[in-house]
């Protein structure tokens, strides 16, 4: 069974654009639909700022 199931289908366009705003920040050009050309850094640097984004929000809302 694959762990990829989306939970909440209707979040998917919300989660891609919130990478594309993420990708941008950080000086990648994400193309929409496959993104295999991108290095581990590229693809990297992605992740860890939506990471970052996500957890400056939860800090945020704690307040």
């Amino acid at each position: 069974m694959s762990s990829n199931k989306n939970v909440v289908p209707e979040a998917k366009d919300a989660l891609n654009r919130f990478k594309m705003e993420a990708a941008a920040e950080v000086g990648v050009n994400l193309k929409n639909g496959y993104n295999g050309d991108l290095t581990s850094k590229q693809a990297g640097s992605v992740g860890g700022q939506m990471v970052k984004k996500m957890i400056e929000s939860y800090e945020k809302n704690m307040k």
